[in-house]
């Protein structure tokens, strides 16, 4: 007798499991709970764009700020002074070739020529 008690009152505690998980599932499945559960996504992929935004500008201005170090650019935004333009007379003679007059009188290659 307490056998088959037992056994009845398991089947209905499991009947009663069973049944409020499918009403839970199928209120999930309705449009109007569809519809919320699509906001609440749509929210939330917001909320990480714009924590992503956040990020990417910080690093911007962490690597900004590293430029300027390196650059040795001043707090105030004030660069330093560039050097002035190299003289002429010395890009000219670092890349200088030697030509001589060949027999037909035409400039032409020595074989002294930087390559």
């Amino acid at each position: 007798m307490f056998r088959r008690a037992f056994w009845f009152t398991t089947g209905a505690a499991a009947g009663v499991w069973a049944t409020n998980k499918v009403h839970r599932k199928l209120r999930k499945l309705q449009p109007d709970s569809l519809a919320a559960q699509a906001a609440d996504k749509a929210v939330e992929t917001g909320h990480r764009l714009r924590q992503f935004a956040l990020d990417v500008r910080t690093g911007m201005a962490d690597r900004e700020e590293q430029l300027h170090d390196a650059l040795g650019l001043g707090e105030t935004g004030e660069a330093r002074e560039l050097p002035g333009p190299r003289s002429r007379a010395v890009l000219e003679t670092q890349y200088r070739t030697t030509r001589t007059t060949g027999p037909t009188g035409l400039a032409g290659p020595t074989g002294n020529e930087d390559h």
